[in-house]
Parts: C-alpha cells; sequence; structure tokens
C-alpha cells in the first residue's frame, strides 16, 4: 500500500496508544520506544495489518489509572520505520507518520492487553489531502519563535528553520515544544493548519511573556 492513505483505506477499529504530553499530528514524525508487553503486543498486531495504523491519543488528566479517561480526538500514525532495540530496556524502536486523526466513536473490547477505538474519521478526512500554502506572517512567527526559545532555554537549528516549509514548521513546533497536555489537545483539534498556526503562535508569545519558571508548561 501506498505512504498516501484515501478514505476508504482507513479501518473501522484501531489500537490506540495512550501517552500524556505526546502529540502526533498529520505528516509528523513521532519516534516511540516500546517496551510494556501490552504496547509490544499493540506494535505487533498493527505490524498484521495492511495500513499498520496505531492510534496516538492523550489521557484526560494525570492519573495512575491503567484505563484512563481518553480525549474524544486522536491521530492515527503509520508504522514507516520498524527495528528491534539492542537496548535491554526496550524491545522495539518505531516511527510513526501522522496520517489522519479520528474522533472516537466507541472503545471496543480490547486485546493482548491494549485499547481499542471504532475511529470516526469523516470530520478529518482534510488530512489525507496534501497540504495548502499557509498565510502567515513568517518573520513575525520567526521572532515570536526566538523570544519563546530564549524565555525557555530551549537551542535551535536556525538554518533548518529557515529552510522548512511553514506547514512543515508549525507540525514541528506543536508537536516538540513543551507545551501543556490540554494546550496539545488544543492544537490537536484545530480546524485546519492556518488555525493551528494561530494558535501556536499564541501559545509562544504568552509563554514568553510570562517568563517566570513557575508558569512554563511541565513536561
Amino acid at each position: 500500500m501506498s505512504a498516501r492513505l484515501r478514505p476508504t483505506h482507513l479501518p473501522e477499529t484501531i489500537p490506540v496508544f495512550p501517552l500524556a504530553g505526546v502529540l502526533l499530528l498529520p505528516r509528523g514524525k513521532l519516534p516511540l520506544n516500546i517496551f510494556e508487553p501490552r504496547y509490544v503486543a499493540m506494535t505487533e498486531a498493527a505490524l498484521a495489518t495492511p495500513e499498520r495504523l496505531v492510534g496516538m491519543i492523550q489521557p484526560v488528566g494525570e492519573g495512575d489509572s491503567v484505563a484512563p479517561t481518553l480525549y474524544p480526538v486522536g491521530c492515527a500514525g503509520r508504522i514507516v520505520s520498524f527495528s528491534e532495540s539492542d537496548d535491554a530496556r526496550y524491545r522495539y524502536l518505531i516511527t510513526l507518520l501522522g496520517v489522519c486523526r479520528f474522533t472516537i466513536a466507541e472503545e471496543v473490547e480490547g486485546q493482548g492487553g491494549f485499547r481499542r477505538v471504532r475511529a470516526d474519521w469523516g470530520r478529518w478526512h482534510g488530512d489525507l489531502e496534501p497540504p495548502g500554502a499557509l498565510a502567515i506572517d513568517r518573520a513575525q512567527l520567526l521572532a515570536t519563535l526566538k523570544g519563546y526559545f530564549a524565555a525557555n532555554d530551549i537551542s535551535a537549528d536556525w538554518d533548518a528553520i529557515a529552510e522548512a516549509p511553514d506547514d512543515r514548521l508549525i507540525t514541528t513546533l506543536s508537536m516538540v515544544c513543551p507545551f501543556s497536555a490540554p494546550e496539545k489537545q488544543a492544537l490537536l483539534e484545530a480546524e485546519d493548519a492556518a488555525a493551528r498556526a494561530r494558535a501556536v503562535m499564541a501559545l509562544m508569545e504568552m509563554a514568553a511573556r510570562g517568563g517566570d519558571e513557575a508558569d512554563r508548561p511541565a513536561h
């Protein structure tokens, strides 16, 4: 199957990987170290399907519950890289490529210790289309980014940032910046890339103005 899926390729049910503070977006890449037996089983089950999809989703709150309440929206990623780890702490090293967001229609019976949901893809079919041009002020974005990075003591490869297309840059910033879990969920559920770009800039501006260590999102 080609890397680009169509709506008819999206399965009715997918395994989900609840992980607080971790965001996957369409066309974003997320490396993961898999070690818990239930997520080893999840990975092997996903690899056995044609689509190789895993749904990344955040639990609500920070409890240690085995089956925490989940946010209603997640993003399915296709396993595009897979290897067994030489590190005794991990079983598999995988990379997910974000494909399409989904809304949980209902949770279905799990298997192998991992959870599965029936995914409603309808609202998010636009994620499968190539990204359009973003009408953003690039100079303002870079200025905001420099202020945010300075306030959070984050180093950056500015040459790579300057060369990154707007859509890829916004996706990467949304995924890697240490925003809070609710803030990351808001970025995930932004209607389109333009709305996400505005939200990212607003979050960075607020964080840069705050300046106080106590006000910074924990991660």
